[in-house]
């Protein structure tokens, strides 16, 4: 049986009296018959019809949106093909994607919806539901959060307004009692003398005047200054917090990166004395120390060393003003939530282990808005503006400062993600050296939280001149909640479950509590001091 396709829209150009000529001749040529499955398919169409398809082209234009098959032999495959065509095509008239007006004339729906054509041809899943929900696209939604974000946050910002006043002062970014951290200042710039005497190490291990255990224990004394040298010049001086915990990040990343610098050139030396002792060997391997290498390696944005980087031609002058604009527009919109509304709701607060529970949760929830605002704001101008600033300016070619770890599925996922500069340091200079030296991986695995937390309880109680061990305590506890984490996406399957545990013990509950704990001790401290 033969099938014809009916039309659904045809353009016209022509008046509508042509429009009139041309469906009476469609009804005298045409002769349909009922299928058993609902259609009302074409039958045929005789000789006379078929010599009037060039005048219908001239009418129609080039013919496009009429489909006509003239031979009675056609399979029934091929009318399947032609229904689900003309199926895709009433979804689209259905949805009016096919309806737009122009200044042409289309020809009656009738042509293009028949009341007797199947509505429903195909299985399909709600929008929304969990098979199909990550194959749409939630742009509407997307927007929508966005304008009651802006609503909600408008409200926040006029009711703090109202109620507190505008607390940001004319001494917020310089005042004279920050002349009082100028020791921190010369702790600073002195630490540079650090990389020096490791080159000079370095130097005269490789030639040959010191010995490698006299090599490994200056290395060591080297970095122990590092760490020490800082803390004894904050505890000695009455500085701001956020003076103290800017050295302790540089004493640290410059521990790092000494760290790094040993490790690899004694590693570098190892392999040098392994292939001078293979007599087989044809190969020639030797390292330089090389005091610019070195230079560069302390500035780059990386704390791993080697002897060179993968570089990028030239420096873009404009895109670094850009990007240095947007990292002063953010900090300073980071020091307004800090002053405007995380300063009186910790202020407002008593302490979460000592008062009543519910108004202790009452004043986390309320935090952790603001908290989890700075931090993003932290995340995007350290490691995104600033970290980019640098690399631009020498050119550092391997930018991959983090990836998409807002994405995380596990707690586990989200450490190898956010900070990739610590991540490959710690898989370089400590986990995979635990796994040489026999020690197994969750052991190793173990050893890398534990440094990890060492150094944040060292960046937040040496400024804060207390040591509570709650920084500590909260990178441990990481540990348990990996394990968990990996349990649930295991079980369920779903990145949703390990994402919304990330997002919930991370930054809605984790670290607004650090924060009144902190604040709370530090108070304590200095009202029983005077």
């Amino acid at each position: 049986m033969a099938i014809m396709e009916l039309p659904e829209s045809v353009e016209m150009t022509t008046t509508t009296s042509g429009i009139e000529n041309l469906n009476s001749n469609l009804n005298h040529s045409v002769r349909r018959r009922r299928g058993s499955n609902g259609f009302e398919a074409v039958s045929a169409i005789d000789r006379s019809d078929a010599n009037t398809s060039e005048d219908r082209r001239d009418v129609c234009g080039s013919g496009a949106g009429w489909e006509t098959v003239n031979e009675r032999s056609k399979s029934v495959g091929e009318s399947s093909d032609v229904i689900r065509k003309e199926e895709d095509r009433n979804d689209n008239v259905a949805n009016g994607e096919e309806s737009k007006s122009t200044e042409t004339t289309t020809t009656p729906f009738k042509f293009a919806y028949r009341a007797s054509a199947p509505a429903h041809r195909r299985i399909k899943e709600s929008p929304l539901s969990s098979d199909a929900i990550f194959k749409q696209s939630h742009a509407g939604l997307f927007n929508l959060c966005v304008v009651v974000l802006i609503a909600v946050n408008s409200r926040l910002i006029i009711e703090n307004l109202m109620k507190y006043g505008l607390l940001i002062r004319a001494g917020f970014w310089f005042s004279s009692k920050s002349l009082r951290d100028w020791p921190l200042l010369m702790c600073c710039l002195s630490l540079q003398i650090l990389p020096l005497a490791a080159f000079l190490v370095e130097k005269l291990s490789l030639q040959r005047r010191l010995t490698e255990r006299a090599v490994v224990t200056l290395h060591i004394t080297i970095t122990t200054v590092a760490i020490l040298y800082p803390v004894l010049v904050i505890l000695g001086c009455d500085s701001a917090f956020l003076s103290g915990v800017i050295l302790m990040l540089v004493a640290c990343i410059v521990w790092m990166k000494l760290v790094s610098y040993a490790h690899t050139n004694h590693d570098m030396r190892q392999l040098a004395k392994s292939m001078d002792k293979d007599e087989t060997s044809d190969g020639d391997y030797s390292y330089d120390v090389s005091f610019k290498s070195l230079t560069y390696f302390m500035v780059a944005p990386t704390l791993c060393y080697q002897l060179s980087y993968p570089r990028t031609p030239c420096i873009r002058k404009g895109w670094v003003a850009r990007q240095f604009i947007k990292l002063v527009i953010f900090t300073g919109l980071m020091g307004f939530i800090i002053e405007q509304y995380i300063n009186p709701i910790v202020q407002n607060s008593q302490h979460p282990l000592k008062g009543n529970l519910l108004y202790a949760i009452e004043r986390v929830l309320k935090l952790s808005v603001p908290n989890l605002y700075v931090w993003l704001c932290m995340f995007y101008c350290f490691f995104h503006l600033w970290l980019n600033i640098l690399a631009e300016l020498l050119c550092f070619g391997d930018r991959e400062f983090y990836k998409d770890w807002w994405n995380a599925k596990t707690i586990d996922e989200y450490w190898r993600m956010w900070n990739m500069p610590v991540h490959k340091w710690m898989v370089r200079h400590i986990y995979f050296p635990c796994l040489r030296n026999g020690i197994p991986k969750g052991v190793a695995i173990l050893i890398a939280f534990l440094v990890s937390a060492v150094f944040h309880e060292l960046c937040i109680a040496v400024p804060c001149r207390l040591f509570k061990w709650w920084a500590f305590s909260g990178i441990m506890f990481q540990v348990p909640l990996v394990i968990l984490t990996n349990f649930l996406q295991n079980k369920f399957q779903s990145s949703m479950v390990g994402n919304m545990m990330f997002w919930c013990f991370f930054c809605i509950l984790g670290q607004p509590m650090c924060v009144l704990l902190y604040y709370h001790d530090v108070m304590n401290r200095k009202s029983s001091a005077h």
